[in-house]
């Protein structure tokens, strides 16, 4: 549960970084990219240590799995909250099934 809670935490941080300042468009891209990549070290702050906590009980594979799920779900509510965009249904279709991918990753073959 650790290694989740701190890649949610490192996936809020990214995705804050990546897409946050898309509500600032008039402020130089100079700017928010040395704002970005502050926001994007606190980031690493958590990724890091997840990955390595969770390598104890899950291959790479398999954290690059969660690791994308939490990414897909922290867009969505930032999307929504934040950015004020619609989830459209096709939107959501689609990330529906790259979650659902992840039947593949965790079944023993």
């Amino acid at each position: 549960m650790k290694t989740i809670i701190l890649l949610t935490i490192s996936n809020i941080f990214m995705t804050i970084a990546w897409y946050g300042h898309l509500k600032y468009k008039h402020t130089s891209v100079f700017k928010v990219i040395v704002i970005s990549w502050l926001i994007a070290f606190l980031e690493y702050c958590f990724q890091v240590p997840a990955n390595r906590i969770g390598h104890y009980q899950f291959s790479a594979a398999q954290l690059k799995t969660i690791q994308e799920v939490i990414t897909l779900i922290v867009f969505c509510v930032f999307s929504v909250v934040y950015l004020k965009e619609e989830l459209k249904w096709n939107y959501l279709v689609g990330f529906s099934m790259i979650i659902g991918a992840t039947f593949f990753i965790f079944k023993e073959w």
